[in-house]
């Protein structure tokens, strides 16, 4: 006699017939590349109330920043993603940062911090990186960030997409590159985010979509025998 379905025979059977494919999807995924550990870049912050340091989600060609304004700036190894980069280390107060440049007519003024970052962020062929330093921009109402920064802390470097490789010189090289587990350098590129879900990547996915197949068919040849 035929076992009804849902027995603990057909649990079986259905067992045979997955395993193999959940293996499969397991070695798939255990032998995919390990993730980089983050990139070495210059990430964009603004000082809010309290002096705390917020991240900056706008680039600094588009952020407009008012009279009053603290940019900061941090080079850093960081994840990618953006929230969760080092932020600069310390903060100073506008009044502090320009209580030496008077207010003037049709113009505003903004405070930079600028954080050059560790020894460790810089890398292996890196030169020491400057110390930390404050300056106050008296620049146009409608300048931008990049624009404020541009005032104060030449010369800057950009690549060809537009992102932010260089303050003051420095780095003298590179541009968001990305850094190994290992702390070794990989290609250049710049930090994207690639989002909160698994990349399982083509191969492992398909296994995947197997493995579903697979419980499908088993499902409907039982269906139609029962």
């Amino acid at each position: 006699m035929r076992p009804a379905p849902g027995t603990r025979t057909d649990r079986a059977a259905l067992a045979v017939l997955l395993l193999p494919l959940l293996g499969a999807l397991v070695l798939l995924l255990s032998a995919a590349p390990a993730q980089a550990a983050g990139y070495r870049y210059w990430s964009f912050w603004r000082a809010g109330d309290g002096g705390a340091w917020a991240y900056q989600s706008q680039g600094p060609a588009v952020a407009v920043p008012p009279d009053g304004a603290v940019d900061g700036w941090r080079f850093a190894v960081s994840p990618d993603g953006g929230r969760d980069a080092a932020k600069p280390r310390t903060a100073a107060p506008f009044d502090q940062v320009c209580a030496a440049t008077p207010a003037q007519d049709g113009r505003k003024r903004v405070a930079v911090v600028l954080d050059f970052g560790t020894a460790e962020d810089a890398g292996a062929s890196a030169v020491q990186p400057p110390g930390q330093r404050t300056a106050c921009a008296s620049v146009a109402p409608r300048a931008t960030s990049a624009e404020v920064l541009a005032a104060v802390a030449p010369p800057l470097r950009y690549d060809s997409n537009g992102l932010l490789c260089a303050i003051a010189g420095y780095p003298r090289a590179g541009c968001g590159d990305q850094v190994d587990a290992a702390g070794g350098a990989g290609p250049a590129e710049p930090a994207a985010d690639h989002g909160s879900g698994p990349d399982l990547g083509p191969v492992a996915g398909g296994a995947l979509v197997a493995v579903l197949a697979g419980g499908a068919v088993w499902q409907a040849r039982r269906r139609r025998h029962s």
